[in-house]
């Protein structure tokens, strides 16, 4: 009986502190609705390849793998709102928690890029060759 009463005591306390944390992770149609009423930079932390295969019409890109992020994280407002993305959401992911690290607080993970673009966010296609 004090076991069940531990764990739905911990249940309790994990649901209630779960409240108090902003949900960081976005989903296409969170964004769209969120971004209308708090702006911010998006920026797409793929490499500069993978961003001109294709990316979010107003990204900025930032390489989180070559280095170019955290290079370029010093330059960044704290108080701003930023969302970022990457293919599938694990550089993105990686990128909020270093943001996070540095003291930023209105960060968002809005995924892989697919998912963006089949939710119909406006993308900017690859340029073609001549």
């Amino acid at each position: 009986m004090r076991l069940l009463i531990a764990v739905f005591a911990l249940c309790i306390s994990q649901t209630l502190a779960a409240q108090d944390v902003p949900a960081l992770k976005l989903s296409p149609n969170q964004f769209k609705t969120m971004v209308k009423e708090e702006k911010g930079t998006v920026i797409d932390v793929r490499t500069l390849e993978e961003f001109a295969q294709g990316h979010l019409k107003k990204a900025v890109n930032s390489d989180f793998r070559g280095g170019a992020f955290a290079q370029n994280l010093g330059n960044l407002d704290k108080d701003k709102t930023y969302y970022l993305y990457c293919a599938t959401g694990n550089r993105s992911g990686q990128a909020l928690k270093l943001m996070q690290e540095a003291g930023f607080t209105n960060v968002y993970n809005l995924g892989g890029y697919k998912d963006l673009k089949a939710a119909g966010l406006k993308t900017k296609a690859a340029k073609t060759k001549k």
